[in-house]
């Protein structure tokens, strides 16, 4: 899946915004005020993403495919990267991002989450 795509993806989701908050050019992508995805610049060579589970889900992607690793620079017990270079469909690429998408939107505030809807439909 090409990076632009992804970054399209990201944005499509409701109450997404893309911001750069550190000291290097990473493009992040929140919802609420929370991450929810980021595109990595540390490897020009490879194009990933990182992407956050529930611990429950985290290891067994890890196991099943090869493209999915311990999130780069990240809390491992909660961020995989994603390298989109390999054997990942796009539409298997999309569904990573939902998960990681609806699991931080899960954790706003039932008020946050309200406004979030509210704006967007």
């Amino acid at each position: 899946m090409e990076i632009e795509k992804v970054r399209e993806y990201f944005l499509s989701k409701p109450g997404a915004v893309e911001d750069v908050p550190f000291k290097i050019p990473v493009p992040v992508f929140k919802v609420g005020d929370k991450m929810f995805g980021l595109i990595n610049i540390h490897e020009p060579e490879r194009t990933s993403i990182n992407l956050k589970y529930s611990k429950e889900e985290i290891h067994e992607f890890r196991s099943m495919f090869d493209e999915i690793k311990p999130g780069y620079h990240m809390n491992k017990d909660n961020w995989n990267t994603v390298y989109l270079d390999g054997a990942l469909e796009e539409d298997f690429i999309k569904k990573l991002i939902d998960i990681s998408y609806d699991l931080v939107f899960k954790s706003l505030t039932k008020k946050k989450q309200k406004e979030i809807k509210d704006h967007c439909s």
